[in-house]
């Protein structure tokens, strides 16, 4: 029953992100992006704020927190992620969290741009 509460709402956060970046192409894609990440964030929130730990890993915590909020961004996992260190007052490992998360996954996209252009140019 878990793995189907995930797999459905993934698909549907996927299906919702999908949808909010065609709402929004005559704008900038920028905008339908971080406008997903603050939604799947504020959801993510509203999730954590009303569940407690048991209720997370129910079907309905696994549908919206793992499932929806993944499938529609990845952001709303970090977003809580650092702020419950924030909470915690882990603040070293909150800022190393945002430092390296955002300075490697640029990273990580720059080196994957590179491979992938690397692999048209040979086929």
């Amino acid at each position: 029953m878990s793995w189907l509460m995930v797999a459905l709402g993934g698909a549907l956060g996927s299906v919702g992100r999908f949808g909010l970046g065609q709402a929004l192409i005559r704008y900038e894609s920028f905008y339908g992006t971080l406008l997903a990440n603050v939604l799947g964030s504020l959801v993510i929130g509203l999730c954590a704020g009303l569940f407690d730990a048991e209720q997370r890993s129910r079907p309905a915590g696994l549908f919206l927190m793992v499932g929806f909020c993944s499938g529609f961004t990845t952001f709303s996992a970090f977003s809580l992620q650092t702020f419950e260190l924030l909470e915690q007052q882990a603040w070293l490992k909150a800022g190393g969290n945002v430092a390296l998360s955002v300075a490697l996954c640029l990273l990580g996209t720059w080196l994957g741009f590179l491979l992938g252009q690397s692999f048209r140019k040979t086929a």
